[in-house]
């Protein structure tokens, strides 16, 4: 409902106008100042006693509030040969089908003579927050008998990201918002062998270390004994350190005590040995993601059964 100015004169006493109006002339200066709104939000602590106080601790809530409007970006490449849960694990690190088989199936689907790079882009939110997720699939990596290079049209695909990102950034006429193509992980995929490293294994993630940060996992998991798996995880660390290959987190990253710390733990337990699954199952009335077997349910969730949510932590958490 509008009021008028009429109306709002006539619901007040006149006396107390005038009365209004004979303010004393230091009260009148201090009405005179402008009322700047507190820019705080409601239940902030407030600085106007603390004549020292800047408002630089501002600025992360600026950076927050600008980061949820534009939404982040985050491009995923995973490599490995054919068979190794590559789409589903992908399905199941993000509780949807974000994998390019699973968006795009292709029953007549063979393997490529050579190394085709194929991607897919989604737009998730999840409370309020927007993530653009890219997955960069690799498609004949591996699988032909002689796989000699067969690194090379991955490593191009990659620099030539981050070639076209330079060209945007040094352009004068720069865009608004430089729409972000570059892989930021590459996940490679060890079969689960339980003996070592392949050579291709080796010699692919010797050359990618350089350009792209490698975080390597034990596919398929679950047909490991968990002394097998230990076996398996300690020679793999000896053989990366032996052939002098940097995987995600790099020592390099470390920029303080906290942060070596934190990562040094997750070092020793690289590569995480990971089991995926998209299928949901009931176990003692709680909703999982599992694989079911004769001789009980593998949760995918739990760290007791594989290390999945220590690789989504890293990832995403």
């Amino acid at each position: 409902m509008t009021t008028t100015c009429s109306e709002v004169y006539n619901n007040h006493d006149m006396e107390t106008l005038w009365s209004e109006v004979n303010l004393s002339h230091s009260n009148m200066s201090e009405s005179a100042k402008p009322h700047h709104p507190n820019p705080q939000g409601k239940g902030e602590k407030t600085h106007g006693s603390d004549f020292s106080y800047v408002g630089i601790d501002a600025i992360l809530e600026q950076m927050r509030r600008k980061a949820m409007k534009q939404g982040f970006e985050l491009n995923i490449m995973v490599v490995g040969q054919s068979g190794l849960g590559k789409s589903t694990l992908m399905n199941t690190l993000f509780k949807s089908k974000v994998s390019r088989k699973s968006v795009q199936p292709d029953p007549e689907e063979r393997i490529p003579k050579t190394i085709e790079i194929k991607s897919i882009s989604h737009d998730i939110e999840e409370k309020g927050v927007r993530m653009k997720l890219t997955v960069i699939d690799t498609p004949g990596f591996g699988d032909q008998i002689n796989n000699e290079n067969c690194w090379q049209p991955i490593m191009k695909f990659i620099n030539d990201q981050y070639e076209a990102y330079l060209q945007e950034e040094i352009n004068i006429n720069r865009k608004k918002r430089i729409s972000d193509s570059r892989v930021h992980c590459c996940i490679y995929f060890i079969p689960p062998t339980g003996h070592c490293l392949r050579p291709l294994d080796v010699e692919f993630m010797r050359r990618l270390s350089k350009v792209v940060n490698i975080v390597p996992v034990i596919a398929k998991a679950d047909t490991l004994t968990l002394e097998e798996r230990d076996y398996f995880k300690q020679t793999i660390r000896e053989e990366l350190r032996a052939n002098g290959i940097d995987v995600y987190p790099q020592k390099e990253f470390d920029e303080d005590a906290e942060d070596r710390l934190i990562n040094d733990k997750i070092r020793e337990m690289i590569p995480f040995a990971v089991v995926g699954s998209d299928q949901e199952y009931q176990v003692n009335g709680k909703r999982i993601l599992g694989r079911k077997t004769k001789w009980g349910t593998i949760e995918v969730e739990n760290i007791a059964h594989c290390e999945f949510a220590y690789l989504r932590d890293l990832l995403i958490r």
